[in-house]
């Protein structure tokens, strides 16, 4: 029986093994239509990833077998680059789109499959990376210039420096790219990155025990103000607020339209409630249960009485009619026991062993008790079935019941026999 190999198509080629190594979370594109035969006939535009979140899309025109994995020189200016081939085949133009490119931006072309020439220069300027930053970092310092060098990229081929800095305000840096040029004499190009852009590029753990999101899936980056955790009721703790990038998190901005949208159905905290028994003032809300904290003084809880919001609403309207119920504590959902999975489910409840329906015997306390003997001594089941028929009364023949029926006769004095003094005369 012949073997069969069974190969995995990705795109425009096969699934290589070198496909299947680590690569940036961040950039990385799943191939929904690797499975899925198709025309390589005009598919000849190719992602590509370079370092530190950088990414472009190149134009095969040589007609290369490119494969996911696949290291490759690409056209820059000047010189050529070295980057990894992520993504090839028909999933390639929606990438595109989503990028927001326009169909007439030019698009530059890939060269060749990196020889080792390359790779050699290559792995020679990744090597000057490190020194290069901690250099710049000083003369930047030098030149008092307000600003933080987080990293350095040298392009493919050594002739070119990418220095990605962090800055708050505006700087000019005029005269630190001409220092720059004459010390590491290579073409210097500066691009400024956000905070939460190097928290990414660095990586760590969140406060929630996961890995952070700008360093596992988050490409773009939204402004997150105060205002979302004002609508969550979140307590404006800097310091809970804050992330590893000293900003406010992004994670305040994956539930706010859900707190928006659950506000709308609630009463304005304006609005006071009035009863017979006096005036409730808004306290605090469960704005996803729809619960509401009502307490009778402004400025601190007392005699706290929490109602839905359908109870709230029918209060307002009596009050808008003129009329004031008696008190809101018929609406106190107080008395509604919560129930925690946790508590109903012991982590020991498989060592407890479950009790019968039937209830148990109690034991005789007292004299009456069984010993250790008796229960030792005690007679086997087939015995007491034994006893049992025996005990039971057999059928008596005819005779016997005849005699038994007979009138009994009486016995003639005998005259040897003493009078007893009882008896009567």
């Amino acid at each position: 029986m012949e073997k069969k190999n069974f190969i995995q198509k990705n795109g425009s080629g096969r699934l290589c093994c070198k496909g299947c190594g680590r690569q940036d979370k961040q950039l990385n594109t799943f191939d929904w239509l690797a499975d899925i035969p198709v025309d390589n006939d005009g598919q000849d535009i190719v992602e590509v990833q370079f370092k530190n979140t950088r990414k472009g899309f190149y134009r095969n025109s040589n007609k290369l077998k490119l494969c996911k994995g696949d290291i490759v020189a690409v056209e820059a200016s000047p010189g050529h680059d070295i980057g990894t081939v992520t993504l090839t085949g028909r999933l390639v133009p929606l990438q595109m789109k989503k990028a927001n490119l326009k169909p007439d931006t030019e698009i530059k072309r890939i060269y060749r499959k990196a020889k080792n020439v390359d790779m050699e220069k290559f792995q020679e300027a990744k090597a000057r990376e490190h020194d290069t930053m901690i250099r710049s970092r000083q003369i930047a310092l030098d030149l008092g210039l307000d600003m933080k060098i987080g990293d350095v990229e040298y392009q493919g081929d050594g002739n070119k420096a990418i220095f990605y800095y962090i800055a708050d305000e505006r700087v000019d840096f005029r005269q630190l790219i001409k220092v720059l040029a004459e010390a590491f004499r290579v073409r210097i190009e500066m691009k400024q990155i956000g905070a939460r852009q190097e928290a990414g590029r660095i990586g760590g753990i969140g406060p929630c025990g996961r890995e952070l999101c700008c360093a596992t899936w988050m490409t773009s980056f939204v402004s997150v103000s105060t205002g979302a955790a004002r609508y969550q009721d979140i307590s404006l703790n800097p310091q809970k607020l804050a992330g590893q990038c000293a900003k406010l998190k992004c994670c305040l901005n994956y539930e706010v339209d859900v707190y928006v949208e659950a506000q709308k159905r609630l009463p304005s905290k304006e609005i006071t409630l009035e009863t017979t028994e006096g005036t409730y003032y808004f306290f605090k809300a469960d704005i996803l249960k729809g619960l509401l904290t009502y307490s009778t003084d402004k400025s601190f809880l007392a005699n706290a009485i929490t109602i839905t919001a359908r109870n709230a609403f029918d209060v307002i309207n009596m009050n808008k009619r003129g009329e004031k119920p008696e008190s809101l504590t018929d609406a106190n959902p107080s008395e509604q026991k919560t129930f925690d999975l946790v508590e109903q489910e012991s982590l020991t409840r498989f060592d407890k062993r479950r009790g019968n329906n039937k209830r148990k015997k109690k034991k005789p306390v007292g004299p009456t008790a069984p010993t250790k003997e008796t229960t030792n001594n005690a007679p086997n089941k087939e015995e007491r079935n034994k006893e049992e028929r025996n005990k039971e009364v057999k059928p008596r023949n005819k005779n016997n019941r005849n005699r038994d029926n007979a009138p009994k006769e009486k016995r003639s004095p005998n005259p040897n026999d003493k009078p007893n003094a009882n008896e009567k005369a």
